[in-house]
């Protein structure tokens, strides 16, 4: 199984904390911790795994959410959301002094939470990876990288569901949805086959017929004109299937 993501939240407002929780909670990340304060949120940062933190601005205390986005700057590799009522020209400065990977104004629904949130991380994610394309990163940095890659979120019942890459068989356009299919289950999606191809590891899937995006890794068997996965047959593209036969015994 997958691990989670990491969420930690530091919000003083404990109303606010517990329902931003539930909602994160109902997504399916892992919330380490949930603090109140600047010395707080350190000791969390200390003592967990966290790959993303939710940074309220304005603490009850003397250091706020800024002293907070700074200490993650200066000592954790990860992404950080300030989470604040206040929109001012004054604080919106001030919280660009730390460079924030994404910035949420009170209230919001669930939906932008899990927006911000994945753009905030994929962004990070892609900015890592280039960097560790150039300087020639460690490779814990790449494992850290392919933990927060490796799974795609979509929406099923007011939930949004993790799956693993892995996990997902093939993909089918059907009108304007997509059916994302596992060993088990069905999850439809609005989008383009062509667009969900591109968020999808390239080494891994492949488009296989003008309706069908499959997973290389789970095909049973082929022929001249199908493949099977999962005991379905799906038709292939000419292209498709030179492209396996050319790869079937090299």
């Amino acid at each position: 199984m997958d691990p989670l993501i990491k969420i930690l939240i530091v919000e003083d407002n404990v109303i606010i904390a517990d329902d931003m929780q539930s909602m994160l909670e109902e997504i399916g990340y892992d919330i380490v911790a949930n603090v109140v304060d600047y010395e707080s949120a350190v000791e969390a940062l200390s003592n967990n795994e966290v790959d993303l933190a939710l940074v309220d601005i304005i603490l009850a205390t003397e250091k706020t959410g800024i002293d907070v986005g700074k200490y993650i700057r200066e000592n954790c590799n990860i992404p950080f959301i300030f989470v604040t009522s206040n929109s001012d020209k004054a604080t919106v400065e001030n919280a660009k002094t730390v460079k924030p990977n994404g910035y949420l104004v009170k209230p919001f629904e669930q939906q932008d939470l899990f927006t911000s949130i994945e753009i905030a991380l994929s962004n990070f994610n892609e900015t890592n990876l280039s960097q560790a394309g150039e300087t020639n990163n460690s490779q814990d940095d790449h494992v850290s990288n392919s933990v927060l890659r490796n799974s795609i979120f979509v929406k099923k019942n007011q939930h949004y569901h993790r799956i693993p890459f892995d996990d997902i068989h093939f993909v089918k356009a059907d009108n304007v949805y997509l059916e994302v299919n596992t060993a088990d289950k069905t999850y439809l999606v609005r989008s383009a086959l062509k667009d969900y191809l591109e968020k999808l590891p390239s080494h891994q899937f492949y488009r296989a017929h003008k309706s069908y995006i499959v997973n290389l890794d789970h095909i049973q068997a082929i022929n001249s004109r199908d493949i099977v996965i999962n005991g379905q047959t799906i038709p292939i593209s000419k292209d498709f299937k030179d492209f396996i036969l050319s790869n079937m015994n090299s």
